[in-house]
């Protein structure tokens, strides 16, 4: 069993940044960050695998940066030039073995409690 803990979240001003980080407590091969607004669906954000391809929803390209550290046990999402509709509570997840199916947040097997970003107007 993995377990991640995610830290970074809070209240910023819109056009602020933000950097969330996720640890694992063991080896993943995809990790990834979902976010789910009040009254939303839960929606992919950005994955990252093993050896550091990437995938990024619309709404994050341009804006966000998703990266790994050197042991691969850390994931950071590098957030810049907020929008209010950024606000929901982002949450890590991550899967033991790589799949195409990046986006998706039923293939992953792992979940992080989450943290609330809150970008205000």
């Amino acid at each position: 069993q993995v377990q991640l803990v995610e830290s970074g979240g809070g209240l910023v001003q819109t056009g602020c940044s933000l950097r969330l980080s996720c640890t694992a407590s063991g080896r993943t091969s995809i990790m990834g960050w979902f976010r789910q607004a009040p009254g939303k669906e839960r929606e992919f954000v950005a994955a990252i695998t093993w050896t550091g391809g990437t995938n990024y929803a619309d709404s994050a390209k341009g804006r966000f940066t998703i990266s790994r550290d050197n042991a691969k046990t850390t994931v950071y999402l590098q957030m810049n030039s907020l929008k209010p509709e950024d606000t929901a509570v982002y949450s890590c997840a991550a899967r033991r073995f790589d799949t195409v199916r990046r986006t998706t947040q039923e293939n992953y097997e792992y979940w992080g409690q989450g943290t609330q970003v809150t970008v205000s107007s």
